[in-house]
């Protein structure tokens, strides 16, 4: 199985799903486009696409002019070629807007440990069939798509309080997640060195946030771990 990851910042790779695939030998292509790396023009020689997250929102264009060819490659993979896909928060966010969605600045950023409700459509999907009804999950966004109910072929799988899309998925081949799954016990303490996270964390949920965060999350880390591989193993059925 070959993997084209789109990285928007170092420390935001696909953390315990990426330590699955590696131990599944699977051939993993990283392009970081923060730092200038060009998307392969061929993408029909991969099998799936990993599309994560990062701290630059999607209308940010001319201060990172790379998000366009981003979007197209994106839209040429998942439209055209119609490859397995799977973009967390801002890669979910993108995936939203190729398909017709917008991003939007939610009412209330959802920060910290979180529900997600999953819907009836849970039932009959391949990666999130056999998830429970609920979760608890790693939130860290203040943005989010809206109005993929245009698209007859978005289907909506999960969403919270504040979140109508919190999973959505495209046809059958493309899913956007718009928390954080993939996340490992390294995640936050890794994440609050980023000046953007870290702001947007204190400002939710005031001082000393960070160090109750990272704790919260260690306790939820061993659910989060299971859902990623039960993800990860339907995934690869996807690709297969």
């Amino acid at each position: 199985m070959r993997v084209l990851i789109l990285q928007h910042i170092k420390i935001e790779d696909p953390g315990f799903i990426k330590d699955l695939m590696i131990k599944d030998g699977v051939e993993l292509t990283t392009i970081e486009l923060d730092e200038g790396e060009n998307i392969p023009t061929d993408l029909s020689k991969f099998d799936a696409m990993f599309c994560m997250g990062g701290p630059m929102d999607t209308w940010m264009e001319k201060e990172h002019p790379w998000l366009v060819d981003e979007k197209k490659a994106i839209k040429e993979f998942v439209v055209n070629l119609k490859k397995p896909y799977l973009g967390f928060c801002l890669g979910c966010q993108l995936l939203g807007e190729v398909t017709g969605g917008k991003v939007v600045k939610s009412k209330n950023p959802e920060i910290g440990m979180l529900n997600i409700n999953f819907s009836e459509n849970k039932k009959n999907d391949l990666l999130f069939s056999k998830f429970p009804d609920k979760i608890t999950s790693l939130q860290w966004h203040s943005y989010e798509v809206q109005d993929l109910e245009k698209n007859k072929n978005i289907t909506l799988i999960a969403s919270s309080p504040e979140t109508k899309y919190q999973i959505f998925k495209y046809k059958e081949h493309a899913y956007g997640i718009q928390f954080h799954i993939e996340v490992k016990k390294t995640t936050v303490g890794e994440w609050g060195c980023v000046p953007e996270y870290k702001s947007a964390l204190e400002k939710q949920l005031g001082d000393g946030a960070l160090d109750r965060f990272d704790k919260d999350s260690q306790k939820h880390m061993p659910s989060m771990n299971e859902y990623s591989k039960i993800l990860y193993e339907n995934f690869k059925k996807l690709v297969q």
